[in-house]
């Protein structure tokens, strides 16, 4: 079925699957791709797919949303409405949301739900989240806003709350990685499949059994080939005297060669999603690239990887809010240091008058200093005069 029908009244992209309309609108079928098809499902296989989905969600559901608003040029912090406490109603608390809808947005580009409570200034106050595989998007002719189909039932987009990551001029939904990693991916599960077979002896590789020791006839050929399939189907043991000879042609090739296609396939999925190899344990051979903290490796990662994606985000969360309030997600996590380099930190920023003790005190999630403690402080370390007062 095509993805965009193209009719006299609409033009409709049929299900939320990206891959597929880059591949159909290429002329390009699955075949061509490999033994196995790639889809949201299907490349969940791929361990690098997994743990490069699974990180980017952790992460992007770790970071604590704040509401701001500018007065005077100065960001001042707001109170958190319902709706970033708990986006999906009391089984969906906000981190749960945002990890399945960072999950949806790197699965298939798209995050959709419905809208089901508004709150007294007409914004959304509560997102039910629906599987992107039920979702088709169209727009009718003369229509300034596009169409949402979902389980069959239409809906207008005042009714939907749809995110995109990676749009595309054109196309009214956005782009996975998937979709384009989809060759590399299809590569990797024929490859797996194959060894799983060969592995559990349901595949074995081109092959040649000779007769040494004297010329077959046809039906020699015939039955020489049905005992050894016949063998072979059953897993039973393989006996032979010394008048056969048997070859694995491809066997040693193709156990390098798996294990080759293995690690580039995991290297080449990380790029593709934006998360460097080493953070999903990936063994990355020859990299001139050195990381002496942990900090400048997260920073790294954040500034080149998971900044934009998280700015995207808070793009997308801020329309959520009446204007001029905006959402900012605080990514200090991934800017975390070893504790004597943060406390110099702390103790500089302080020293310069930009961080008050008690906003360093709070960082540590402890309250400001009573006035017994300060006291305390006074005896412990009494202030000294200066050698030469001025006058």
């Amino acid at each position: 079925m095509s993805l965009w029908g193209r009719g006299r009244t609409r033009r409709e992209f049929q299900g939320l699957t990206p891959q597929e309309y880059i591949v159909r609108a290429r002329g390009i079928g699955p075949a061509s791709r490999g033994a196995v098809y790639v889809d949201e499902e299907s490349a969940l296989r791929h361990s690098a797919v997994w743990a490069c989905r699974r990180l980017r969600a952790d992460l992007m559901a770790s970071f604590p949303v704040d509401i701001y608003r500018d007065v005077v040029g100065i960001p001042a912090q707001q109170f958190k409405p319902p709706i970033f406490v708990s986006p999906g109603g009391k089984q969906w608390p906000y981190k749960h949301w945002m990890w399945a809808t960072q999950h949806d947005l790197d699965g298939t580009g798209n995050a959709i739900g419905l809208i089901t409570e508004v709150n007294g200034l007409g914004l959304p106050a509560r997102i039910d989240l629906v599987p992107t595989r039920v979702c088709s998007v169209f727009k009718r002719k003369g229509d300034d806003e596009p169409r949402y189909k979902i389980d069959g039932k239409e809906y207008r987009a005042e009714k939907v709350w749809h995110e995109r990551q990676f749009p595309a001029a054109g196309l009214p939904v956005g782009l996975s990685p998937i979709a384009c990693a989809a060759w590399s991916i299809s590569e990797y599960l024929s490859i797996q499949d194959f060894a799983l077979n060969w592995f559990g002896g349901g595949a074995v590789p081109k092959a040649r059994m000779k007769n040494v020791a004297k010329k077959l006839l046809p039906a020699d050929v015939t039955t020489a080939k049905q005992w050894y399939r016949d063998t072979m189907k059953t897993g039973d043991l393989l006996v032979h005297g010394n008048d056969w000879e048997y070859d694995f042609i491809q066997a040693q090739q193709a156990d390098a060669a798996w294990m080759n296609s293995r690690h580039a396939g995991v290297v080449d999925i990380s790029r593709f999603f934006g998360v460097p190899a080493d953070l999903i344990d990936a063994a990355v051979s020859g990299s001139a690239i050195t990381y002496q903290t942990t900090l400048q490796r997260n920073l790294q990662f954040l500034i080149m990887h998971l900044g934009p994606a998280a700015y995207r985000r808070e793009k997308a969360l801020s329309k959520l809010l009446p204007a001029p309030r905006y959402v900012k997600l605080n990514t200090s996590a991934l800017r975390w240091m070893d504790d004597q380099t943060r406390a110099q930190v702390i103790k500089t920023k302080i020293e310069a008058r930009t961080l008050a003790p008690s906003e360093a005190r709070e960082l540590d999630n402890l309250p400001p200093f009573t006035e017994e403690q300060m006291v305390e402080f006074d005896r412990l370390f009494p202030k000294t005069q200066s050698a030469n007062p001025v006058a």
